[in-house]
């Protein structure tokens, strides 16, 4: 297995600011990978001993799981599909998720994945608390994601015995453990509870937006976060940048350059994001770590400087989201080197900014 089995501190380099060219997915001509063994860790915090921490995975695969299934002891997977959809048989049921929708595994329960051809997506993991949709406040009974519009499976089984053996793959203390038995554990014929897996389609999100000036905290996108004891701090929030109208007036409307208290690790399910439209590509990804400055590259700026602040059109065909944690987050040595994705000119994209400050200039009238 890829995924990782030691502590993040091993490597050493600094992950400030990072960007992924798309993920490689191997062609089912060359090596036959379903999802566990195309599991990948690319960075994560904290430990699953203390239950206490992160992890962000890859998932590239090309072949369905035959005659084995997937457990995970330590947390729960939220789950992104980005290039090609996959069926997830649980003991609870059958889930087709497709790109643009998500669906989170709970801890302990057991899921095998198909696939339809060459497969790729994003995993956040987290241990010690589960997804739950945000607290609301002022904006009251309904936005964001809307609890009616999450889906769980309806109860199937089958009875099935497997002579050569059905593997049941247990991750553990960040560890991969295995045992065999002859029959499908998927012969589970009835559940009772709200302890399931469910998934959500990203397109029923309901946004909340700035309606007159400035930029609004990303939180106003959160389609799931995982509280920490702390109030107001998650270990992990799922963020979302869908298709909305964007009408500040007065105001740079694209993120304006900060630097954060959180971790921010960034994919993209399709479309172009709107403050790198050229190097931040579908099936990449980006982590800018805490405290480190980041924002718009150098052709964002300079578009949205001098354009019309009239109604538009934002992310329009695009569907961007966050993974953004309070931990500060390690690299895999996978993610460094083995992957051989980074894109190590990644900096370039702010080289050629430069400072507009007049100290003469007034507010205009308008």
């Amino acid at each position: 297995s890829n995924i990782l089995k030691r502590n993040w501190n091993e490597v050493e380099p600094d992950p400030n600011q990072l960007r992924w060219m798309p993920f490689t997915v191997t062609k089912a001509s060359e090596k036959k990978v379903d999802f566990v063994s195309g599991l990948h860790t690319i960075c994560g915090a904290g430990d699953s001993k203390s239950r206490s921490g992160i992890a962000v995975h890859i998932y590239t695969c090309n072949t369905s799981m035959i005659n084995r299934c997937f457990q995970n002891s330590d947390g729960d997977f939220l789950i992104v599909p980005q290039k090609g959809e996959i069926l997830i048989t649980t003991e609870f049921g059958k889930m087709m998720v497709e790109p643009n929708e998500i669906c989170v595994i709970q801890q302990g329960m057991r899921f095998s994945v198909d696939v339809f051809g060459e497969t790729r997506g994003y995993i956040l993991e987290v241990y010690g608390a589960h997804f739950e949709l945000p607290d609301l406040g002022p904006i009251g009974a309904n936005g964001l994601a809307n609890p009616r519009d999450f889906q769980i499976p309806v109860a199937w089984f089958e009875e099935r015995t497997v002579a050569s053996g059905y593997t049941i793959i247990n991750k553990y203390q960040g560890k991969l453990f295995s045992c065999q038995q002859d029959f499908s554990p998927f012969n589970v014929v009835a559940w009772h509870g709200n302890y399931t897996p469910y998934k959500y389609n990203l397109e029923n999100f309901m946004v909340i937006n700035c309606v007159a000036f400035d930029h609004a905290d990303p939180s106003i996108f959160t389609v799931l976060t995982a509280k920490s004891t702390r109030p107001g701090v998650a270990i992990a929030d799922f963020v979302i940048f869908p298709p909305r109208w964007g009408v500040a007036d007065r105001t740079f409307r694209p993120p304006y350059y900060h630097r954060n208290c959180m971790s921010e690790f960034m994919g993209l399910i399709k479309g172009h994001y709107e403050a790198k439209e050229e190097g931040f590509q579908p099936g990449g990804a980006s982590l800018h770590s805490i405290m480190t400055p980041h924002g718009p590259d150098f052709d964002c700026f300079e578009k949205n400087s001098t354009a019309e602040l009239k109604p538009e059109r934002v992310a329009e065909g695009t569907m961007a989201f966050m993974f953004e944690s309070s931990f500060s987050m390690a690299v895999t040595k996978w993610g460094l080197e083995t992957c051989q994705r980074l894109d190590k000119s990644y900096y370039k994209c702010w080289e050629p900014l430069k400072s507009h400050f007049n100290p003469n200039w007034r507010p205009s009238s308008k």
